[in-house]
């Protein structure tokens, strides 16, 4: 019953959101921009959005090497693509990160709490590159000499306290943390690369600056469980950032669109690991199994 009131509630957000953003875009207009991709530039983006997530799962591996729960790679990706879909797919259920912790655990008998702290710092980590990159791009932005000179201090700052943060609260995995620091962010420039990809498949040249800072801004924003998959939260972001950035409302709603159904397209590919469990097929790594088997 829980877990349906949440979906309902998810797909309700989602709709909300959605419905009041088209409300206030031109959907012709829309239209007309996606007629008009450049689908070899197009192609690129989706390329660079695959690479973020070849990425990303080898970032969230190591956290499962510090549990012992490193998976063989080809065992890794396609828990991932998995992962993906059920993200995307399953918003009142386990989700995909609810379902790497029961497969593991069911698997190889790994601990629950190990697994789930391993896959929230996976997404943790990821959400703080987001906060870094978004610091690092508002000097470039056209806005007050104060916000600027706060973005460029937040910069050192956030890293020690977060730094600090993982040493004393999350012992265990400290270990990764340079290594899946600096795989976040290259998911995340490789995501921002995506979109940058995405404005030039459009013919956009003006403003690009503040239009991948929105959509560093809108991640953040769509990491967050309150919609399916993100759908409604990221374009209401669009929408408002775009007014406060002086950007073009239509423009910034199909980056938006675009970079959605890039998303879903690739999330796609794990609908085979999900009809057709067998072929999951997980698999430790040698060398771990061999250690878990020492007497």
């Amino acid at each position: 019953m829980k877990s349906l009131l949440k979906a309902f509630l998810k797909i309700s957000i989602s709709l909300v959101a959605l419905y009041y953003v088209y409300t206030k875009i031109d959907i012709q207009i829309v239209f007309e921009i996606f007629k008009k991709l450049n689908y070899p530039l197009l192609f690129v983006a989706l390329l660079l959005f695959v690479g973020s997530k070849l990425v990303s799962a080898i970032r969230l591996n190591y956290y499962f090497n510090v549990v012992n729960a490193k998976l063989e790679s080809y065992s890794n990706l396609r828990l991932y693509l998995l992962g993906m879909y059920y993200n995307l797919f399953l918003p009142g259920g386990i989700g995909g990160d609810g379902y790497k912790v029961w497969i593991l655990n069911k698997n190889f008998n790994l601990k629950v709490k190990d697994l789930f702290w391993g896959v929230f710092l996976d997404r943790l980590n990821g959400v703080f590159a987001l906060f870094l990159l978004s610091f690092l791009m508002v000097p470039l932005l056209s806005l007050s000499a104060d916000i600027k000179l706060l973005s460029i201090i937040s910069i050192p700052v956030s890293l020690i306290i977060y730094l600090i943060v993982n040493k004393k609260f999350f012992k265990t995995f400290y270990i990764v943390f340079i290594p899946t620091t600096l795989l976040s962010l290259a998911v995340q420039i490789l995501q921002l690369l995506s979109a940058l990809f995405i404005l030039w498949s459009n013919g956009s040249s003006d403003q690009v600056t503040a239009y991948l800072f929105l959509f560093l801004i809108s991640s953040i924003v769509a990491a967050l469980p309150i919609t399916i998959g993100g759908v409604g939260s990221r374009e209401i972001t669009f929408l408002f950032g775009a007014r406060l950035l002086n950007l073009d409302i239509n423009l910034s709603i199909a980056l938006s669109l675009i970079f959605y159904i890039i998303t879903l397209v690739v999330s796609l590919a794990g609908i085979y690991y999900s009809l057709n469990t067998k072929s999951l097929n997980l698999q430790l790594e040698e060398k771990l199994i061999s250690q878990i088997n020492t007497p």
